[in-house]
């Protein structure tokens, strides 16, 4: 099928999702405990991802390379890679699918999707609206799409299979090891999102309100449980005081309570494991002489979910628990001097995602997004660290997996490159103008 053509199917199936925002978004809210506006941020991403490989779709392009040789052509062509596996997360269970089934649908792969056993629901309805799609597109949909409900033994067959070609895994550092050591044991690729240990750095010139709007989404939107959430905030020492205080003002009040009522801004953690993992850090980081704030478990109503208010820490110096990750909303507060220090301490974790800095200053916010500053992924500038367009390609470095997917040039992940040598004189001169006369 032309690209063009398979363009059309993911549009449609785009504005399939568009016709059911509502409830794929309550379900979303549902099975995840995030709130219903973020529920519905992310089917928009599904929608958005999708506009975004529509027009893609015409634009597969290869090069065109001079030649060192007379008459001849050289270039570069763009193929499908064949079946595509996703292992997905539960923190995004439609918009990771769908950053990189939009992509591979248009350069012309089918797909095998293992969700995350904690959000199967989301996966079949989505799953269940693109196969309906492609039906009435007149298309066989049998194989385009298949999905896999199960625990690790189900990923692992998935990325184990001969017929797989690439294994797109968003997750956990620990299983994106597992993935890729896999992987390259049988030569396949992998397109690893990980974890990530994210850091803002804010400097005297900084615009304190934007600070504390940005930082106080970053770290306690989706109750801490985006692989962009902010977990470390750098400060001045010159503003560090003032700014912790107006932290601390805000985390009080953030409504933490039910995902579906209006007005919640912090939901539940998504099971009991992630609720002990985020005690245990409190617990080590007080041990190590914090100052914890916050971060105890809250009642709402009669339900037995996990809530808890997102926990700010104050310590003295970048050690213990602030430099792991924990999926929960912990802010770790440290104090620096010099931009040079902040730096340093941004990048001294082994997670690379995502990181940002508020100034107002030019040369400060150029050396950040310099080969000199963030070491990762992504670099912001005044806006905080989670939350990103799907134009640009998202992904990190270091421990967080190297991989990229949703836009920019993320498509060439999903397709195989071939250089091609077209010889259309009559003689045969060879490359670096060896002779070779038999």
């Amino acid at each position: 099928m032309p690209a063009p053509k398979r363009g059309e199917l993911v549009r449609a199936f785009g504005e399939a999702v568009r016709r059911h925002k509502e409830p794929l978004g309550r379900l979303i809210t549902l099975e995840t405990g995030k709130i219903v506006q973020e529920g519905l941020g992310e089917v928009q991403e599904v929608v958005d991802i999708c506009e975004f490989a529509v027009g893609l779709s015409r634009q597969l392009y290869g090069l065109t390379i001079a030649s060192e040789r007379p008459d001849h052509k050289l270039l570069e062509t763009w193929h499908p890679l064949g079946v595509v596996g996703i292992i997905s997360a539960f923190n995004f269970p439609m918009a990771v699918f769908a950053w990189n089934a939009a992509l591979a649908l248009v350069c012309g792969n089918t797909l095998v999707w293992k969700p995350s056993e904690k959000t199967p629901l989301s996966a079949l309805a989505l799953n269940g609206l693109l196969l309906q799609t492609a039906r009435a597109q007149g298309l066989d949909a049998v194989g385009l799409s298949e999905l896999l409900i199960g625990e690790r033994a189900v990923g692992e067959a998935l990325v184990a299979h001969p017929h797989v070609k690439l294994v797109s895994a968003t997750g956990s550092t620990a299983m994106g090891r597992a993935v890729g050591a896999s992987c390259a044991t049988l030569f396949k690729r992998s397109l690893l999102e990980l974890g990530g240990n994210n850091a803002a750095i804010v400097c005297p010139s900084a615009n304190l309100e934007l600070v504390v709007r940005g930082v106080a989404f970053s770290a306690a939107g989706t109750a801490g449980q985006r692989c962009t959430s902010l977990r470390r905030l750098i400060v001045h020492r010159s503003i560090y005081d003032s700014l912790v205080a107006s932290l601390l003002r805000v985390f009080e009040c953030l409504p933490v309570g039910d995902p579906l009522e209006a007005g919640t801004l912090v939901g539940p953690l998504i099971d009991e494991r992630a609720f002990e993992a985020m005690q245990r850090a409190l617990e080590q980081a007080r041990a190590a002489g914090a100052k914890v704030h916050f971060g105890e478990r809250e009642t709402v109503g009669e339900a037995s979910a996990f809530y808890v208010r997102p926990a700010l820490v104050e310590l003295n110096e970048q050690s213990g628990p602030m430099l792991q990750e924990t999926f929960a909303p912990i802010l770790y507060v440290v104090p620096y001097d010099t931009f040079d220090e902040a730096i340093a301490l941004n990048n001294a974790v082994a997670h690379g995602l995502s990181s940002a800095v508020f100034t107002q200053d030019l040369r400060e916010a150029e050396v950040f997004t310099s080969a000199r500053g963030s070491d990762c992924g992504i670099a912001n500038v005044n806006i905080g660290t989670s939350g990103a367009e799907i134009g640009g390609a998202f992904g990190g470095e270091k421990e967080t997996g190297g991989g990229r997917e949703s836009g920019s040039d993320a498509w060439k992940a999903y397709m195989r490159r071939a250089t091609n040598t077209i010889n259309y004189g009559t003689s045969l001169p060879l490359a670096q103008g060896i002779k070779f006369e038999v």
